[in-house]
């Protein structure tokens, strides 16, 4: 079976999943509910985990796809992309500061971080799946 082909839509479902679980977090710690923001955060965790390791996978074995939209649509493409991919490398020390304050029990400092870095994770995941839909769906490759 070849694996490929469900992987940049499995990829696109990941993104959203995580967005959502990242956002109902976010809900859940302004009410007080430590507990379940602590689920949905492992959720979240481990569902952009899946992701990163299945597109480091795909991208390793089909490199890059050009995309194929033509006119006003490619800057607004690559203005997506170029901020989706920045605030992706941006995001990761972020998570892994946050885990690691949390961890151990440093809640302010991982209040501090935690407020940057939420809206930066549920961004990258959403414009994740924008791009899938620009570059697969609506301008899929030639």
């Amino acid at each position: 079976m070849d694996v490929i082909p469900i992987l940049p839509p499995l990829q696109a479902t990941l993104n959203f999943i995580a967005a959502c679980l990242a956002s109902a977090a976010w809900f859940y710690v302004y009410r007080g509910n430590r507990n379940a923001h602590r689920v949905l955060m492992v959720g979240a965790l481990t569902v952009s985990s899946l992701f990163l390791i299945s597109y480091l996978y795909y991208h390793y074995l089909v490199g890059n796809i050009p995309f194929a939209g033509q006119g006003i649509i490619r800057p607004i493409y690559f203005s997506i992309l170029i901020s989706h991919v920045i605030l992706a490398a941006a995001m990761t020390p972020m998570i892994l500061l946050v885990i690691v304050f949390a961890a151990r029990g440093q809640y302010n400092r991982h209040r501090r971080i935690a407020r940057w870095t939420l809206p930066i994770w549920v961004y990258v995941s959403l414009t994740g799946v924008l791009i899938y839909l620009l570059a697969f769906h609506i301008y899929p490759p030639l």
